[in-house]
């Protein structure tokens, strides 16, 4: 049977790979939604009107929905279906993107309303990073004792069984 930390690494993994790709759906086509394609349009417009330095580099209101939205897109991918390390590279760059997104709402000055979302995803995407850094728990070891030539199967000393109080 898996361990609750694997349980919980792959259900947030899903979630969030799912979360992302539908959101940077919405941001690349209206397929998903017109509405939120519109309101995403006015949006990045919004976020390169108050940050000039974007247009001085030459990064469109639409370049910039569309690297976020594809980025987001490859990351969720990447979170949902691919295992080992790449998930924990993808979930680092959701983060940081997350980040630069609560950025863009505090400078164009949004209600907490329009970025609650973004917060409680960034709030999830640095939990499943700390649970998956985390070092996975080692059973204590099991060693074999002889006593007058019979076999004993003894617990490592040094880790005793929780809420059990070594005594000598």
């Amino acid at each position: 049977m898996a361990s609750p930390r694997t349980v919980t690494i792959v259900a947030l993994s899903v979630a969030l790979g799912l979360f992302f790709v539908f959101m940077g759906t919405i941001k690349l086509t209206p397929r998903l939604s017109k509405d939120a394609y519109n309101e995403m349009k006015r949006a990045y417009k919004s976020y390169v009107r108050a940050l000039p330095i974007l247009k001085k580099m030459g990064v469109s209101s639409i370049l910039l929905r569309k690297s976020i939205g594809a980025l987001e897109v490859a990351c969720g991918i990447v979170m949902t279906l691919v295992p080992g390390r790449p998930k924990d590279v993808a979930n680092f760059f959701l983060l940081l993107l997350v980040l630069a997104v609560l950025f863009f709402h505090q400078l164009v000055g949004d209600p907490l309303k329009r970025y609650a979302h973004a917060l409680v995803f960034g709030i999830l995407l640095t939990c499943r990073l700390l649970i998956a850094r985390q070092p996975e728990e080692q059973p204590p070891e099991k060693r074999i004792l002889l006593v007058n030539g019979d076999e004993q199967t003894l617990a490592h000393e040094a880790a005793p069984e929780k809420g059990k109080v070594k005594v000598s």
